[in-house]
């Protein structure tokens, strides 16, 4: 007779299975794979002021997305990290616990039984890996558009000049890497409020709230100092390794204090999440 184990009773692979069949997800990896072809539409048609094509290959914003698959890639990043890759990742993490709960069927997983920390340890991870390859896929889609439209030109940076075939891979790994750090804070917020409340879009709604809220103070200059334990504070750090030489400085920073913030958080909401009287 097999004995019970906590382990086997909710897997990563099941998990993952399910949020990949849902409507939302797949509406979300579309979302990221049309922003990049939007963009080449855009550079290749546009008009400039002058009435000329935009992807001329001169040094303003549409010219050095132009210059090559790396570049593209890289404005992808720049135009999805403030605000549309916040929204995913917030959704990713903030229907994970709500989600179950406006369905009512978080009452019989955890009757099954699944203990309530393998299940938010489950929901958390899977979460995670659906914001990562997201975020992978839209660089993965930037980078082939960009070459297809643009030719195999290397990165091209307004601070260090053109780099090589490998400086500007390592440049642009780097750079995702960092953007899906920062991810971690609204990821964070999001699971916290899921566990919260049963209301999905409450949950994400509240991290992207708490981002655009600390966007606005981290404008506000007379804050001073307070703007450092702000989230949104080394968002803008990765704009570091364009230079000559990757400076790590304020990313080493904004590493320890996105990491240490999702932490802290996930911590609150095992906690919380303990304790609940679980009814849906």
């Amino acid at each position: 007779m097999e004995t019970y184990s906590a382990r086997r009773t909710l897997s990563v692979r099941v998990e993952l299975t399910r949020q990949l069949r849902r409507r939302r997800t797949a509406a979300a990896f579309g979302l990221v794979i049309a922003l990049p072809v939007v963009v080449v539409l855009a550079v290749e048609f546009g008009s400039s002021a002058g009435g000329g094509g935009l992807a001329d290959g001169d040094f303003d914003v549409f010219g050095l997305m132009a210059s090559g698959p790396w570049n593209f890639a890289l404005s992808g990043l720049f135009f999805s990290s403030a605000f549309l890759l916040v929204i995913l990742a917030a959704m990713f993490l903030g229907d994970t616990v709500a989600g179950e709960a406006s369905w009512s069927t978080m009452r019989y997983l955890l009757a099954a039984p699944v203990p309530r920390r393998r299940f938010l340890f489950v929901k958390a991870v899977v979460g995670l890996l659906l914001t990562l390859s997201m975020l992978l896929v839209l660089v993965a889609t930037a980078f082939v558009l960009g070459l297809l439209a643009f030719g195999d030109g290397t990165l091209v940076s307004p601070l260090s000049g053109a780099l090589g075939v490998g400086e500007s891979s390592v440049r642009l790994a780097v750079i995702t890497g960092y953007i899906a750090v920062t991810l971690l804070v609204p990821a964070g917020v999001a699971f916290l409020a899921s566990v919260s409340t049963d209301v999905p879009l409450g949950a994400v709604g509240a991290a992207v709230v708490i981002v655009v809220v600390a966007n606005i103070l981290d404008a506000i200059e007379a804050l001073g100092s307070i703007r450092a334990i702000l989230p949104t504070r080394y968002a803008g750090a990765w704009a570091d390794a364009l230079g000559p030489s990757i400076v790590w400085d304020e990313m080493a920073v904004g590493l320890f204090y996105n990491v240490t913030v999702f932490v802290v958080l996930v911590g609150i909401a095992v906690l919380r999440f303990d304790r609940k009287d679980v009814m849906s």
